[in-house]
């Protein structure tokens, strides 16, 4: 399965939009993210990332929302043992 999730733009490189990349934190881990797809994106925008690229932007609340479902998905599943 594939997830793209919500994280927030923290800085943002001055390389030309299609090599645009950025620092982004998902929960305070901080990642390089593609911005090429959304190259006039600012430091403390949220936006939705897979697998490297930022896709599109949300709003601080949808994004804070997502984050709530995620963790909730993640506290629901069940252990998994050795013998699973």
């Amino acid at each position: 399965m594939c997830l793209a999730v919500p994280g927030q733009v923290v800085s943002v490189s001055d390389a030309p939009e299609l090599e645009r990349t950025g620092k982004v934190s998902f929960s305070g881990v901080i990642r390089d993210v593609s911005l090429a797809f959304i190259p006039d994106v600012k430091p403390g925008e949220w936006v939705v990332v897979h697998v490297g690229f930022a896709l599109s932007r949300l709003d601080e609340q949808e994004a804070l929302e997502t984050l709530d479902l995620l963790r909730e998905a993640i506290a629901c599943e069940p252990e998994k043992t050795d013998a699973s």
